[in-house]
Parts: structure tokens; C-alpha cells; sequence
């Protein structure tokens, strides 16, 4: 492996790597690590595993799914709060009198 791999494919590796080791075939271990995508959700992944031990792939695809919820509510959270304050601050300031001259 290069020194120049990044954080994300160090996490992704890691965690394929952690659920081998629990017994895991590497083509499950490998689709769950890419369905999640980000490091952080890894991260979440490679903790339930720590605190859970092995447990069934049922439970381990649930538990991914639950983190990709949270995810994607986040992001909604976030473009709600963006677009809440872009709002208030169209009442605050009103609209460019520039275009109306």
C-alpha cells in the first residue's frame, strides 16, 4: 500500500480488515465499507462491531442502513438550517434595490 493513501481509503481498509478478522467474508466486508462511503460513517460501522462483537450480516446491513439515515437526516438538517437563514436574512434585509431603479 503507498504512503500517499488517504484517510478515506485508510478507514475503508481498516474496517474490511476489522470485520475479516471477526469472520466476515471480504466481499461482504468490502460492500459495506463502499455503501458508507465517508470516513466518519466507517468509523461508526467499525464501532457498533467493537461494542456489538460478531453478530448476524442481517444485523450488520441493518446497522448500516440506520447509519446512512442518519447521515442523510443530517444533510437535510443542514440545507434546512441554510436555507432558514438565507430566509431571514431576505425578511432582515429585503430584496437588491438595484434592480429597481
Amino acid at each position: 500500500m503507498s504512503d500517499r493513501m488517504s484517510s478515506k481509503e485508510r478507514a475503508r481498509n481498516n474496517l474490511i480488515s476489522q470485520m475479516q478478522r471477526m469472520g466476515y467474508p471480504y466481499e461482504f466486508a468490502f460492500l459495506i465499507a463502499q455503501e458508507l462511503g465517508s470516513e466518519k460513517a466507517m468509523g461508526k460501522m467499525s464501532g457498533f462491531l467493537r461494542n456489538a462483537g460478531y453478530v448476524r450480516m442481517e444485523a450488520v446491513a441493518d446497522e448500516m442502513v440506520a447509519i446512512l439515515e442518519d447521515r442523510q437526516h443530517w444533510i437535510e438538517k443542514k440545507t434546512a438550517e441554510y436555507y432558514n437563514r438565507k430566509y431571514n436574512e431576505l425578511l432582515y434585509y429585503g430584496l437588491d434595490s438595484e434592480d429597481e431603479e
